[in-house]
């Protein structure tokens, strides 16, 4: 079936523009849209292979992520794999099962392993954006804690795939149980181009206290199309080490002044606007209220969804990703 994809999709290289990301609170599905995430505490099986269900609980905003794309959209799944692509653009998913696949480490490698292969034989085969969500993020001391031993399994599973670089990614614990990883990605017909943050240290330039395998992820993503910025799960980090330990307001200006740097990185208008969608993941819901009223003042018209859920350190009270993009993409 995979090589029927590809030679039904051949003629299908090149993609018009970057898909337009939105919050919605009860949407529909239409033929143009590429991926529909539904953000609740206990997700469920879908038919429809655009949409899954994140095990985040929402805390603020509308609590469904839309995709659209110039051109209608087909999908299909390969086994535990769900795919769709429309307008040069492909979604995929899977979910694995920690108790299946051997803990966090196993589940991540037949995870990566397995998207790589799918993604090796398709058109769309450059990966812009990728998202993980797993449980008790945070659990175990030193190298057994459970976000290494996932950072250590992603890095066998994905081999060489991304040797000429790694896409922007986020990595957030959630609260549905262990078992559950959620891994889900946007590619494209060619390369987009990474973006570092010069106020940080790269990702995997960690130094060896973050683990035995460092992460493997850009801090944004130009998408191949040129007109938007994927923007990496972003928080209160300097260098490498965490700031403002504990003081979550001092913690989300920091994050911010990380997001303007990585805009003017890549070259995108300064500041976020109302097409600049910003999902803010917030480790205790008590502080869900003091958060958004902040960003509120801060980023008026921004359109903002908060999640209940853990950041990959644990001294880290909130991380913020999204998307930015030029003002071509917007008129």
């Amino acid at each position: 079936m995979v090589q029927g994809c590809e030679k039904l999709h051949a003629n299908q290289l090149t993609a018009s523009r970057a898909p337009q990301v939105s919050y919605q609170s009860s949407p529909t599905l239409a033929a143009n849209v590429l991926a529909a995430f539904r953000f609740h505490g206990a997700p469920c099986a879908q038919e429809d292979a655009r949409v899954l269900d994140v095990a985040l609980a929402p805390l603020a905003g509308d609590a469904t992520e839309i995709w659209t794309v110039d051109g209608e959209v087909t999908s299909g799944r390969e086994g535990d794999l769900r795919w769709s692509r429309g307008g040069g653009w492909l979604f995929c998913a899977l979910e694995a099962d920690e108790r299946i696949q051997g803990g966090p480490e196993g589940a991540a490698r037949h995870a990566y392993g397995t998207l790589s292969r799918f993604l090796g034989q398709q058109p769309e085969r450059h990966v812009q954006r990728l998202w993980n969500y797993l449980g008790g993020i945070n659990r175990g001391e030193g190298d057994d804690e459970r976000y290494k031993h996932f950072c250590h399994g992603r890095a066998e599973g994905m081999g060489d795939w991304f040797a000429s670089g790694f896409p922007a990614a986020t990595a957030i614990g959630h609260h549905a149980g262990e078992h559950l990883l959620q891994v889900y990605l946007l590619a494209g017909p060619s390369p987009g181009r990474r973006v570092e943050n010069p106020r940080q240290v790269s990702a995997w330039e960690y130094p060896r206290q973050y683990g035995r395998t460092p992460p493997t992820f850009s801090r944004a993503t130009v998408l191949c199309t040129g007109d938007a910025l994927a923007i990496s799960g972003t928080a209160s980090v300097i260098g490498h080490a965490t700031a403002h330990e504990g003081e979550v307001l001092a913690q989300l200006d920091e994050t911010l002044r990380n997001l303007d740097a990585l805009l003017a990185s890549g070259g995108l208008p300064e500041g976020f606007d109302s097409r600049s969608p910003l999902k803010v993941y917030v480790r205790h819901g008590e502080h869900a209220a003091l958060i958004h009223q902040a960003l509120l003042r801060r980023l008026p018209g921004v359109p903002l969804l908060l999640l209940h859920g853990d950041i990959c350190r644990a001294d880290l009270l909130l991380e913020i990703d999204g998307w930015r993009y030029a003002a071509a993409s917007t008129a």
